[in-house]
């Protein structure tokens, strides 16, 4: 999708459909994830996300998109969704 997307949608394309249940869903999946990289991720009144690493810090995000940025980010390092140990993890 292209930028063009934040100004016709209010949303990102990702959480169009589903409703409540299948935002705490993606939100559940995805601090699954985060957390195989010491994160957390959890849905704030239905608007925003809120990503934590283990020293404390946090940010607000916006939107599912921008989940994966705003956690290199935060940890200062690019995160690998093949990491081999991740996928091992997921398979359990």
């Amino acid at each position: 999708m292209c930028a063009l997307c934040g100004v016709i949608l209010n949303q990102h394309w990702a959480e169009q459909d589903g409703g409540r249940r299948a935002r705490a869903f993606r939100a559940a999946l995805l601090d699954r994830v985060l957390g195989h990289f010491g994160l957390s991720l959890h849905d704030w009144a239905g608007s925003v996300y809120v990503l934590r690493d283990r020293k404390g810090a946090s940010v607000v995000v916006q939107d599912i998109g921008a989940v994966w940025s705003e956690a290199e980010r935060l940890l200062g390092r690019p995160l690998d969704p093949l990491d081999a140990a991740l996928v091992a993890e997921l398979s359990r």
